[in-house]
C-alpha cells in the first residue's frame, strides 16, 4: 500500500476504537474529517493477494495493518440465502437452491447476482430503504391524519426508478425539479412527489407558521438525504460542531422557497386528454340544469361555510385570500393556497349542513349526474413554484419565522461551495428554475459528498453497517469512515459509470469481502485475536449476522406459505389488523388475497403503522431514518408465537406441503426446513422432525411444525 494512502488509513485507526500508534505529525482529527468536504479522487487500489475486485484490495490491506486477515468464505447455500434476500428481500426458492448448488459452472455465482439484480422485485427490496430515509407516507401526521390518495405513485416512482437502474443523478435531478426539468414526462412530475412528504396539519390556523415548518422540514430532509449532513442543527444558529452556518442553512432553504403543491398534473397522454375534456365539456353541457339547481340548493350555505372558514385566519392571511390572484405577491400567493385549501375543505362539508330536505335533493342530483360521468384520470401529488419569483427568504433570529432578518439568496453551504449559484428560469415555464439550480449542483462529478453518501448507503444495507457508519451525518459528530479510500474509489466509480446504482451493487456483492462466512470459532487463536481487537467487526475480518426487518420478516412467511401476492405498483393494500384497531387505522381489504402483497405496498400511515412492523422496529415515518434500531423485545417474541397472521402463515404451509408430500413425512420436513433455512436438514434435525411429529395427533403436528420454523431464529436472521 503506498505511504500515504497507509498514513491516511491509520489516523483513522484511533477514531474507531483501534489501538495503533499515530506517526509523529500526524493531522489531528478535524483535519481529519475535512476530507468529507473535498471532492473524492480515486485512490490508488492496494496491492493484495488474490481475487480482482478493489473492494478486497482495500478491506485486506485494512486487515493487515492491524494483523488481520478474512475469514473463508460462506458456503453455497448461505451465500444463495444472503444475496437473495439483500438484493429482492425474498427467501430462495426450494427451486433456486437446487439450481445453485447443483451449478458447476465457475460463474455460477455471477449469474446468479445479474438475475437477481434484473428481477423486480430488487426495486420493492430497495425503495423501502430510499423511503426510510425521505420519511415516506399516505397520510399527514399530526391528530387528522388524513389519507394523501396519491402518494403510492411517488413509491411505485423509486421502485421503477432502482429496477431500471435510472442513474443516480438523474434520479435526484427528478425529485428535485423534475416539473422544470422534465414537464412533459408524467414519472418526473410524480418524482416531485419527494417534496410532498412532509408532515402535515392542514387545519392549522396559524398558515405562516406552518409554510416555515414545511421549509424547515425540506430543508432538513434534503441535508441527510443527499448531503449526509445535519443542516437542520443549523435552523436556530451556527452548527456547533460542523462548519455549516445559520446562513447557509437558510440559503439552501431558498432553493424551495417559492414552492406550491400541485395536484392537477393527469397521467393522460396528449391524445387521451384531449378526449377526455371533451367528454367533460360534454357532460357539463348535459348535466347544466342539474348543476344550477344544485348550486341554487347550495349557495347560501357553501358562502356560509366558506366565510366561516376565513375568518378563523388571521387578517393578513384573510386579505391575500381577497386580493386577486394576479394582484397577489408570491408569499401571499403561497398563504392564500394554504388558506384555500382548509376554505375548500369546508365548502366541501356544506352539504352536510343542508336541511334535511334540500340535502335529499342535492343527493339525488348527485347520484344522477354521477350516471354520466367520465371517469376521472389519475392524477399527481407532485409540486411547482408559485412563479417566476420567488417569496423573499430571511435569516430567521432563533429559527422564528416572527423574526425575520437579512434577506438572503439562495446558495449553497459554503464549506462545499462558496461559489453563487447559476440560476436560470426555464423556457416557457413559469417557474423560478431555483430547483433545477439546486439539483445540478448536487449531481457534479466532483461533488464532495453526493456519491459518498449513497454508495455509503448501498454499503450499508449490504454490510449491516455503512463505512461512515451515521448514513445521514458525514460531520464531525458522526462516526469516522473505516474504510475511507474505499468509499473515495467507491464513489468516483458511480459518477464514472453513469451513476449505475446496479454497478456498485454488483461489485459489493461480487467481492469476497461480502461473500465471507459470518460464523466462527471464538476458541481459535485468530477469531479470539479479531475479537479482541475489533469486536464490532469494523473492518470486516468475517461477515456480519443480521435479523429481517418487519416488512421482510412478512415477505418471508407470505412467500414460504405460498400466499404471496406478486402485483406490483397501484394503491395501497390494506392487511388485517386486531380487532378493535381497523377504526383507528383502515378496513381491511375485502379480498384476503388482496391482503397479501409484498410490505411495501401496505398502506402507508403515519399514526396506525402495521403492528408488525412497528413490533419490529419501523421508522415513525415524520423523521429521516437512515439506519433502523434494532431492538429485541417480548411483543415481538408474542407476535410471532400467538399472533394470526403467523398462525394463519403456518396453517397454509402446512397444507401445501401435505399437498406436496403426502404421507412421505421425511420429504415434507426436508422441504420445510429447506424452504425456511435455506438449507437441507442434518441428520439430527431431521430425527428431531420426526420425533416432533410422531408425538402428535397428525392433523395439527404439520402446523406445529411449521410454526415452530417461522418462530426459529434461523428463520428471523441472515448468516
Amino acid at each position: 500500500m503506498p505511504g500515504t494512502l497507509r498514513l491516511a488509513a491509520l489516523a483513522w485507526l484511533p477514531l474507531l476504537g483501534l489501538a495503533v500508534a499515530l506517526p509523529h505529525g500526524q493531522a489531528d482529527e478535524n483535519e481529519a474529517r475535512a476530507w468529507a468536504y473535498r471532492s473524492p479522487v480515486r485512490p490508488v487500489v492496494p496491492s493484495a493477494p488474490g481475487g480482482s475486485n478493489p473492494i478486497d484490495a482495500f478491506i485486506h490491506a485494512r486487515l493487515g495493518q492491524v494483523g488481520l486477515q478474512m475469514s473463508p468464505a460462506a458456503d453455497r447455500l448461505t451465500l444463495l440465502r444472503r444475496v437473495t434476500f439483500d438484493l429482492t428481500g425474498l427467501p430462495p426458492a426450494l427451486a433456486e437452491q437446487e439450481a445453485f448448488v447443483n451449478d458447476p459452472a465457475p460463474d455460477a455465482y455471477e449469474r446468479l447476482v445479474d438475475r437477481l439484480l434484473a428481477s423486480p422485485r430488487f426495486g420493492e427490496r430497495w425503495a423501502q430503504h430510499w423511503l426510510d430515509v425521505v420519511r415516506y407516507a399516505e397520510s399527514d401526521g399530526f391528530k387528522a391524519d388524513d389519507h394523501r390518495p396519491n402518494a403510492y405513485r411517488y413509491r411505485d416512482y423509486v421502485i421503477e426508478a432502482f429496477n431500471t437502474d435510472l442513474g443516480y443523478d438523474r434520479f435526484i435531478a427528478q425529485q428535485l425539479a423534475g416539473d422544470e426539468l422534465e414537464p412533459e414526462n408524467p414519472q418526473a412530475l410524480i418524482a416531485t412527489g419527494y417534496n410532498r412528504l412532509w408532515p402535515d396539519e392542514y387545519n392549522a390556523a396559524n398558515l405562516e407558521q406552518r409554510r416555515q415548518e414545511i421549509l424547515d422540514d425540506l430543508t432538513e430532509v434534503t441535508g441527510f438525504a443527499f448531503l449526509g449532513l445535519t443542516i437542520g442543527c443549523a435552523r436556530c444558529h451556527d452548527h456547533k460542531f460542523d462548519p455549516i452556518s445559520q446562513a447557509d442553512h437558510f440559503r439552501l432553504q431558498a432553493f424551495f422557497a417559492p414552492i406550491r403543491p400541485r395536484d392537477d398534473h393527469d397521467l393522460l397522454p396528449p391524445a387521451e386528454r384531449l378526449k377526455y375534456r371533451d367528454q367533460l365539456a360534454a357532460w357539463e353541457r348535459a348535466t347544466e340544469p342539474l348543476r344550477a339547481e344544485m348550486n341554487q340548493l347550495m349557495v347560501a350555505k357553501r358562502a356560509e361555510m366558506r366565510q366561516n372558514a376565513l375568518t378563523k385566519f388571521r387578517q393578513e392571511i384573510q386579505d391575500a385570500v381577497r386580493t386577486p390572484e394576479a394582484e397577489r405577491t408570491p408569499y401571499q400567493q403561497q398563504i392564500a393556497l394554504m388558506a384555500l385549501q382548509q376554505i375548500d375543505r369546508a365548502d366541501a362539508e356544506a352539504i352536510g349542513r343542508l336541511a334535511t330536505d334540500k340535502k335529499k335533493r342535492v343527493q339525488e342530483l348527485e347520484k344522477q349526474m354521477r350516471a354520466g360521468a367520465p371517469r376521472p384520470p389519475g392524477m399527481i401529488m407532485g409540486i411547482g413554484d408559485v412563479g417566476p419569483v420567488a417569496p423573499p427568504t430571511h435569516l430567521l433570529a432563533g429559527g422564528d419565522w416572527r423574526k425575520p432578518g437579512e434577506e438572503l439568496d439562495p446558495g449553497f453551504p459554503k464549506v462545499l461551495d462558496p461559489g453563487k449559484p447559476e440560476i436560470r428560469q426555464p423556457e416557457g415555464s413559469s417557474s423560478t428554475g431555483r430547483r433545477t439550480a439546486l439539483a445540478r449542483w448536487l449531481t457534479r462529478a466532483d461533488h464532495p459528498l453526493t456519491a459518498r453518501v449513497i454508495v455509503n448507503r448501498l454499503w450499508q444495507h449490504h454490510f449491516g453497517r455503512g463505512i461512515v457508519g451515521t448514513p445521514n451525518d458525514f460531520g464531525s459528530q458522526g462516526d469516522p469512515p473505516t474504510h475511507p479510500e474505499l468509499l473515495d474509489w467507491l464513489a468516483v466509480e458511480l459518477v464514472e459509470h453513469n451513476w449505475s446504482l446496479k454497478h456498485v451493487h454488483r461489485l459489493i456483492v461480487l467481492s469476497a469481502a461480502y461473500q465471507q462466512a459470518s460464523r466462527f470459532d471464538p476458541r481459535s487463536e485468530a477469531a479470539s485475536r479479531a475479537l479482541a481487537m475489533d469486536p464490532d467487526n469494523k473492518l470486516l475480518w468475517r461477515g456480519n449476522r443480521r435479523r429481517l426487518e418487519g416488512e421482510t420478516l412478512r415477505d418471508a412467511m407470505l412467500s414460504v406459505s405460498g400466499d404471496l401476492n406478486g402485483q406490483m405498483h397501484g394503491p395501497s393494500c390494506k392487511p388485517k389488523l386486531p380487532p378493535g384497531v381497523s377504526k383507528y387505522a383502515w378496513k381491511p381489504d375485502a379480498n384476503p388475497f388482496d391482503q397479501q402483497r409484498r410490505s411495501i405496498y401496505v398502506l402507508a400511515m403515519r399514526n396506525m403503522r402495521y403492528p408488525l412492523f412497528d413490533a419490529f422496529d419501523q421508522p415513525d415515518q415524520h423523521n429521516s431514518c437512515a439506519r433502523r434500531a434494532q431492538t429485541t423485545t417480548a411483543p415481538q417474541a408474542l407476535l410471532l408465537l400467538n399472533g394470526e397472521f403467523t398462525l394463519e402463515r403456518a396453517e397454509r404451509w402446512a397444507s401445501e406441503l401435505r399437498k406436496a408430500h403426502g404421507s412421505q413425512l421425511d420429504e415434507l420436513i426436508r422441504s420445510a426446513m429447506r424452504m425456511a433455512w435455506g438449507r437441507p436438514p442434518s441428520d439430527a434435525e431431521l430425527s428431531l422432525g420426526r420425533r416432533f411429529l410422531g408425538d402428535q395427533a397428525q392433523s395439527d403436528a404439520v402446523v406445529d411444525l411449521c410454526h415452530v420454523l417461522l418462530n426459529s431464529n434461523e428463520f428471523l436472521y441472515i448468516d
